[in-house]
């Protein structure tokens, strides 16, 4: 029950981090939609670090399942 709850706990993190990157890459749009300067650097920078912790997210939660997935497909090969 443990394995089947923690494989489902990982894809519910990515999709939650797919979520947040989506969010950030239309706010990132939305930021070249604005007119002052400051407003735009604000949103701008926000949006790139959104993007930024989102895609290294998902990268990890990707390559912690990989690497358990291989060491489970290989026991010997730890």
């Amino acid at each position: 029950m443990s394995d089947k709850f923690w494989w489902t706990r990982q894809v519910v993190f990515i999709l939650v981090a797919a979520f947040f990157l989506y969010y950030g890459i239309e706010l990132l749009i939305y930021a070249y939609e604005l007119k002052e300067p400051h407003t735009f650097l604000m949103t701008f920078f926000a949006s790139n670090l959104i993007i930024l912790i989102s895609a290294a997210l998902i990268f990890g939660f990707a390559y912690r399942m990989i690497s358990v997935y291989r060491q489970l497909k290989n026991p010997d090969r730890a």
